[in-house]
């Protein structure tokens, strides 16, 4: 049967849009409520959970999580502060305005106090992963894995130097891997209810939704990172797609979930992660288009480093660490499917620190590195060429060779 397409004609696309522009308009409304609720006060209590901890030399800063709102502040004040902790401070306000409160914004603060709190389940599950390492860096990576936590400097530095930040970050990618596993441990428990009680539903949608479910609830769970937030929108919207024959794999779904995210999250029009994740699914969509006919064996060997090289300009872009080792990215990206379930199951059973020394191993290493930024004129070229590729395929051909070109000139400075 041949796909339907989402929408019967421009009067139906024309009237979505509409509706989510209304959506966004409305959200941005409540979002101007908080901040003028926020700023009526030249200095404000406010009471939040530290989400993260910077370490500098004399102070620290603090990115902190309210119930309306995040920010950054600094600190030189001598408490012990730890991540998760509830804390009530008092902001200064007089200087924020609505664009920087929409983009997480900084601000001054003193008189730092710490809130007695029961333990959360998520510090629960912390600590509990926590308490299988003897190494804080160790520690550090399996619970940016598992929870989005943040990781400390020695490991934030050395994911860049391997280029598998994006492994660390959760994003779509370990999504599409804990779905993996969830539909294989699903279907082995469900198959003999369905056998029994329900021949007549449709299984794999059963499944699917349950999936979904547990997804969903490990989203809030983990405070809905952006990346992770437009993978689980995006999996709804397949599933809702599949169920009613209509194309997904297209550029229209990709630009429609985007959209979505934003009307109903506006904040995350500046999230870096959500546009890095939305970016790389566009390739992998590119990747699609035009290899989807080659050998499978020989496609689940290219995708990794087709997908790294073509995104390379765009991340070097923003961030600028080059190393020969990079290059191991696409075959530690392949490694990793293999890791990140196995280190899961390990970590539930008690036994997650049986890989630790390899893991020290690998932080011991030291790696020659330097700082190389893709020049804006080439950065906005490159965009360019890579949307018009979505309907010419000779432009898509140029699109492989710049890439290839950009990548031999910016090792070039490392060899």
């Amino acid at each position: 049967m041949e796909s339907l397409t989402l929408f019967k004609n421009y009067k139906e696309r024309k009237l979505f849009f509409f509706i989510l522009l209304l959506v966004f308009i409305f959200n941005i409304y409540i979002e101007f409520l908080n901040y003028k609720n926020i700023t009526k006060n030249e200095i404000s209590q406010v009471n939040g959970t530290i989400l993260n901890i910077y370490k500098k030399d004399n102070y620290d800063v603090l990115k902190i999580k309210t119930k309306d709102f995040t920010f950054f502040t600094s600190t030189q004040e001598k408490i012990q502060i730890k991540l998760f902790q509830d804390i009530q401070l008092y902001i200064v306000t007089k200087e924020i305005t609505f664009f920087s409160f929409l983009q997480n914004f900084y601000t001054k603060s003193f008189n730092i106090r710490i809130i007695p709190n029961t333990i959360e389940d998520k510090q629960k599950v912390h600590k509990y992963i926590e308490s299988q390492h003897k190494n804080n860096d160790i520690s550090s990576l399996y619970n940016a894995l598992f929870l989005a936590s943040p990781l400390t400097v020695q490991v934030r530095q050395l994911a860049s130097e391997f280029g598998i930040s994006h492994l660390i970050a959760i994003s779509g990618f370990h999504l599409g891997i804990i779905s993996l596993v969830l539909y294989f441990i699903i279907h082995s428990l469900y198959k003999k209810i369905h056998q029994k009680f329900c021949p007549y539903r449709n299984k794999k949608f059963d499944i699917t939704l349950m999936i979904a479910l547990v997804l969903l609830s490990y989203l809030i769970f983990i405070d809905i990172p952006p990346s992770l937030l437009r993978a689980f929108v995006m999996f709804i919207f397949a599933l809702f797609m599949l169920r009613n024959n209509i194309q997904l794999i297209s550029f229209e779904t990709l630009f429609i979930i985007s959209v979505l995210i934003i009307a109903f999250f506006p904040k995350l029009l500046f999230s870096l992660s959500l546009w890095f994740s939305i970016t790389g699914v566009f390739y992998i969509f590119l990747f699609i288009k035009y290899f989807k006919n080659l050998n499978k064996y020989f496609l689940f060997v290219l995708f990794n480093f087709w997908l790294y090289l073509a995104i390379n300009p765009i991340t070097h872009y923003f961030f600028a660490t080059t190393t020969l080792e990079q290059l191991y990215s696409p075959l530690l990206t392949i490694l990793f499917s293999l890791f990140y379930p196995l280190s899961f199951l390990l970590h539930i059973f008690n036994f997650g620190g049986i890989l630790d020394d390899y893991i020290i191993k690998s932080l011991s290493l030291s790696i020659n590195s330097i700082e190389v930024f893709t020049p804006s004129w080439f950065f906005v070229v490159y965009i360019i060429i890579s949307l018009i590729s979505i309907t010419q395929r000779n432009i898509f051909i140029l699109l492989n060779i710049l890439f290839i070109c950009y990548n031999i000139w910016l090792f070039s400075f490392i060899v």
